[in-house]
């Protein structure tokens, strides 16, 4: 009968085994080998394990170039690692971490291997992002010294280390890798044993969708990347980076997701199917949503996909002036960016007051941009004089472009451009900046619906890149061309897609918020630690809480509402905690409480 953990002294983790020197297999042992650990690299191809020595001796090379090393530190480094192909050459170690193929079969046949060469104190880790640990546990004599020990592409790079524990796992192994991944200067996250745990289990889902809404042709996939880029901060597009992880390696993690969840929005997209059996596997084919110059190259080369330079062939209609009608936030800032372009508006409100108010708000903004060197005084000062304050809709009379901006109510709106069709000249383009409403609804209050468009703003307007431009079944082409090229003059990215709820970026953004708040609520981990993990592991800018508390939970929950209402998916249905939190007055940091306290300004 094997000796329970408790009862058996840890060895200080020391020398550590990696089974499987793949690209992350090299990684870890990167990062043990320079925190001063022994380690066995251990890969049943010798050239596998030659690749890594290679690979380790060009990157501790470059860190020598970048001065992150000394000459004699890498030569230590390089010292403490060895290879072989032999799974016994982990008999000495005090941690075996295993990096082999998303494969049970083969996963198995290591831990039982492993369970007759290791020592009865030695901790065993698996690098799975979506098998189950518990099952892998359950298979080993000593379940209960086996975890999960989740590193990020790249290791030595990414802080982010997930450990998982099952029902069997003893907390005395649990505690010293998490020891160790401190000492390897990492942030560990504690969670349980499900398919994807916190980082990937929120990352593949929001992956999957991005992948479903190309193969819908919704949107191209340069739009879909460019959109969750400029519109959310990430560091890469959705498509780019199921081509980074590897297309096969996605529908792995997915497939075992959506058999424990049953999630529709876990059922890998058909096109993921597609391309993993036609060894289009991303990067390391050199072909999968884009093409590459070669196979394992980043380089991407235009392709039959790849969108003509110059774009439409359709000519837009010329634009001078343009209205934009509010008073709040978005409706400045959107004024401002279009008089930055150098168009003459009319900056229309309620009243007299709100539009003066609003052009007020304009110049406190441009006085910032002056005090840090954005601009000159004397170009702020022309900036605002481009800005002509106005109480009443009437001055939209001659404007080549109306762009309302009003609170987000479809009556509000309908009745705006019901107004905008009676004032504005006849081949004017009325746009709306609805970031969730149909677009169509509002050309329908219109006598001229082909001439309506969406133009979704990002908050701040002066600051986001992106606007998403949405055509309706009813829009003209010219009037399409006219906002690309409107957008291309006031320095704005452009994506088009169609008239549907969420657009791009909230359809993909709020369901991914949505499934933070659940994990949550089922207590499968903290607020913390979901934040940390998508900020550490993901390369968020903020973590979901903090993003929802600073979007609102009020408005956070209706656009999952509209979201739920068009896609009729039970997936996309509301957390519960968070209609929860919005009936109880709690609404993020306009409030003071949110998921979050904070302190009254």
């Amino acid at each position: 009968m094997a000796t329970p953990l408790s009862d058996t002294p840890l060895s200080p983790l020391t020398t550590v085994a990696v089974v499987g020197l793949g690209t992350m297999g090299t990684g870890i042992t990167e990062v043990l080998a320079k925190a001063g650990r022994q380690v066995i690299g251990i890969d049943i191809s010798e050239a596998a394990a030659a690749q890594a020595l290679a690979a380790l001796d060009s990157s501790t090379a470059r860190a020598v170039e970048r001065e992150r090393l000394t000459e004699q530190e890498r030569t230590e480094l390089l010292a403490r690692v060895r290879t072989s192909t032999d799974l016994r050459a982990a008999a000495d170690a005090d941690l075996v971490i295993e990096v082999a193929p998303e494969s049970y079969e083969t996963k198995h046949q290591i831990f039982r291997e492993l369970d007759g060469i290791v020592r009865p104190e030695t901790i065993l880790a698996t690098g799975t992002n979506a098998l189950s640990v518990t099952r892998l546990a359950a298979d080993s004599a000593r379940p209960e010294r086996v975890l999960g020990l989740h590193f990020f592409n790249p290791a030595p790079a990414m802080r982010l280390v997930e450990v998982v524990s099952c029902v069997l796992t003893a907390p005395q192994a649990v505690a010293a890798v998490t020891d160790l991944a401190i000492e390897l200067g990492k942030e560990p996250v504690a969670v349980g044993d499900r398919p994807g745990f916190v980082a990937d289990g929120l990352l593949f889902g929001y992956l999957n969708q991005a992948a479903a809404m190309y193969e819908a042709k919704y949107a191209s996939r340069e739009d879909i990347d460019a959109a969750m880029r400029l519109g959310c901060g990430l560091p890469m597009g959705p498509l780019a980076l199921l081509d980074l992880i590897g297309i096969d390696t996605a529908r792995t993690v997915l497939d075992a997701m959506y058999a424990e969840s049953r999630d529709r929005l876990h059922a890998p997209a058909p096109i993921l199917k597609q391309l993993s059996e036609a060894g289009l596997t991303g990067r390391k084919s050199g072909r999968g949503f884009y093409t590459y110059e070669a196979p394992g190259s980043a380089t991407v080369v235009r392709d039959a996909l790849t969108p003509l330079e110059g774009g439409t062939l359709t000519q837009g209609r010329s634009v001078h002036s343009v209205g934009v009608a509010g008073s709040g936030t978005m409706a400045s800032g959107i004024a401002e960016v279009f008089a930055k372009g150098g168009y003459q508006v009319v900056l229309a409100a309620r009243s007299e007051e709100k539009a003066q108010a609003a052009k007020a708000r304009i110049g406190k903004s441009l006085a910032r941009s002056v005090d840090k060197g954005r601009m000159t005084a004397e170009a702020a000062a022309q900036t605002l004089d481009l800005i002509t304050p106005a109480g009443s809709y009437e001055a939209f009379a001659e404007v080549d472009l109306a762009v309302e901006a009003v609170a987000e109510d479809l009556e509000i709106k309908q009745q705006l451009f019901a107004t905008l069709d009676k004032v504005c000249k006849p081949g004017a383009v009325l746009a709306t900046t609805t970031s969730s409403l149909p677009v169509v609804a509002c050309a329908r209050a219109t006598s001229r619906p082909q001439d309506v468009i969406g133009m979704h703003f990002f908050n701040p307007a002066p600051a986001m890149k992106l606007v998403e431009v949405v055509r309706t079944v009813l829009t003209a082409d010219d009037v399409h061309a006219t906002v690309g090229e409107v957008c291309g003059k006031i320095k704005k990215h452009a994506v088009d897609c169609g008239d549907r709820a969420g657009f791009i970026v909230n359809a993909l953004l709020f369901p991914y918020l949505n499934n933070a708040i659940k994990m949550v609520q089922e207590h499968y981990a903290s607020l913390d630690d979901i934040d940390a993990a998508m900020k550490l592991g993901g390369g968020y800018p903020m973590g979901p809480f903090e993003l929802l508390d600073v979007v609102g939970l009020d408005v956070s929950l209706a656009i999952e509402k509209v979201l739920h209402r068009e896609f009729r998916d039970p997936g996309l249905a509301p957390a519960p905690l968070l209609e929860h939190l919005v009936a109880a007055g709690c609404l993020g940091r306009k409030t003071g409480r949110g998921f979050r306290e904070y302190a009254r300004r």
